[in-house]
C-alpha cells in the first residue's frame, strides 16, 4: 500500500504543477494517466461502477466525484483532485483542493480549514481510539471554521478494494464506534461547504454538487494505523 500511496503523491504532485488559468480538467486526467503508466500501475477509479475517467476533478460548487471534459479552470476558481492507484492488488487514495491563479480570501480558508480538518482526523487514529474520535475531531474543526461538513458522503477503509468497511464518518462522538489497531488502514476524506451541508447528483449520475450551489473543498489521505503514531500513505 505504500507503493500505491506513494504513486498517487506523484499523480498529485504533476498535477498540482499544472494548475494555472486555461488548463482543461481532460488535460489534468492525461497527466494522471501518463503517471499511472509511467509506474507500472492501474486506476482505481476508471471503469469503477462505470466511472470514465482515473481522476476526479470537482471544481467550485462540486463537492466529489466530477468527470474531467473539456472545461477550462479560470482564475480565481478552486478545484478539488481525487486520485487513486493500484499497486500489486493493493490501492491507494487521496485528494486535495487548490486555488486557480489567484483566489479570494474566503476561498483560501475553506481549503485551509478543510486541510486542517483532515490533520485532526488523522491525529485521533491511535490504537485503541475510537472511530468516533476521528469524526468529533473533524466535525468540530470544520464547525469552528463556521463551515458545514457534507454528511451524504463519508471516508472508507481501504486496502485491496479501493472501498471497504467501515463507513469513516466526518462527524461523530468520542468514545463510539470502532476500536481502531495496528494494521487498520482508513482513507480520510472531509469534505467541507461554505453553505449548506445537502447536495445532490447531476444529471451524469456522479457529479455531485451542493445544493445551495456554495463551494467545496475536500482532502484526503490514506492512513494506517500503527503501534505508535498513523502512517499517511499517500505523502511522497
Amino acid at each position: 500500500m505504500r507503493r500505491a500511496g506513494r504513486v498517487v503523491a506523484e499523480m498529485h504532485d504533476r498535477i498540482r504543477r499544472a494548475l494555472r488559468p486555461g488548463v482543461t480538467t481532460l488535460q489534468l486526467d492525461v497527466l494522471a494517466r501518463e503517471v499511472l503508466e509511467r509506474r507500472g500501475a492501474r486506476s482505481n477509479f476508471l471503469g469503477y461502477h462505470g466511472y470514465p475517467a482515473v481522476i476526479c476533478t470537482s471544481p467550485n460548487d462540486v463537492v466529489v466525484h466530477g468527470i474531467p471534459d473539456g472545461r477550462v479552470l479560470e482564475e480565481g476558481d478552486i478545484v478539488s483532485i481525487d486520485c487513486g492507484a493500484i499497486v500489486d492488488g493493493y490501492h491507494g487514495d487521496a485528494a486535495f483542493t487548490a486555488g486557480i491563479g489567484a483566489i479570494d480570501a474566503d476561498a483560501q480558508r475553506l481549503i485551509d480549514v478543510t486541510r486542517v480538518a483532515l490533520d485532526a482526523g488523522i491525529a485521533e487514529l491511535k490504537a485503541g481510539a475510537r472511530l468516533g474520535d476521528l469524526g468529533a475531531a473533524v466535525q468540530a474543526t470544520v464547525e469552528a471554521g463556521g463551515f458545514s461538513v457534507v454528511r451524504d458522503y463519508v471516508g472508507h477503509g481501504i486496502g485491496t478494494a479501493m472501498h471497504e468497511p467501515p463507513d469513516v464518518p466526518n462527524i461523530g462522538r468520542r468514545g463510539k464506534g470502532k476500536r481502531l489497531a495496528p494494521g487498520d488502514v482508513f482513507a480520510v476524506e472531509p469534505m467541507v461547504c461554505t453553505g449548506g451541508e445537502d447536495t445532490v447528483v447531476l444529471e451524469d449520475g456522479w457529479t455531485v454538487v451542493t445544493l445551495d450551489g456554495s463551494w467545496a473543498a475536500h482532502w484526503e489521505h490514506t492512513v494506517a494505523v500503527t503501534d505508535g503514531a498513523p502512517e499517511i500513505l499517500t505523502l511522497p
